[in-house]
């Protein structure tokens, strides 16, 4: 099976997208609180950079999300979220877990931001699983 680029790129802006709507809607508060970031300090952040350099770090997760599926045959929704849930499990979970805790940050903090992955993993998977391919 060839990888669908078509997949890669629609489920890496879902997860984009789902990072404009969990920080900017959802948790904007309590996560700059959490992160002790102010108004006028985000009012200082570059406008473009941060979201040009997140979504093509979501395209190359969505690759290799893509050649796991690929590998792992998940080839429908449901065995593409399982994956991406199982890929956060078994790697994003517990390493960004142990940093929090050695660095002290609140449990509150990690909740925001790691359950955004394991969502955004579960999105990617559930989208790369469910679409396929025409045959040619």
């Amino acid at each position: 099976m060839k990888t669908n680029y078509a997949a890669v790129f629609v489920s890496a802006l879902a997860y984009w997208i789902l990072g404009a709507v969990w920080y900017g809607v959802l948790f904007n508060k309590p996560w700059m609180a959490l992160e002790n970031i102010s108004m006028e300090q985000a009012k200082t952040m570059n406008p473009v950079l941060p979201y040009v350099v997140t979504f093509a770090l979501n395209l190359l997760i969505a690759f290799v999300l893509a050649q796991i599926c690929i590998w792992r045959s998940a080839n429908t929704a449901a065995r593409g979220a399982a994956l991406g849930i199982l890929l956060w499990i078994g790697f994003v979970g517990p390493v960004t877990f142990t940093t929090y805790m050695y660095e002290m940050k609140p449990m509150q903090l990690f909740a925001i931001n790691e359950f955004y992955a394991l969502v955004g993993f579960c999105l990617m998977g559930a989208i790369l699983g469910a679409w396929r391919k025409k045959a040619a």
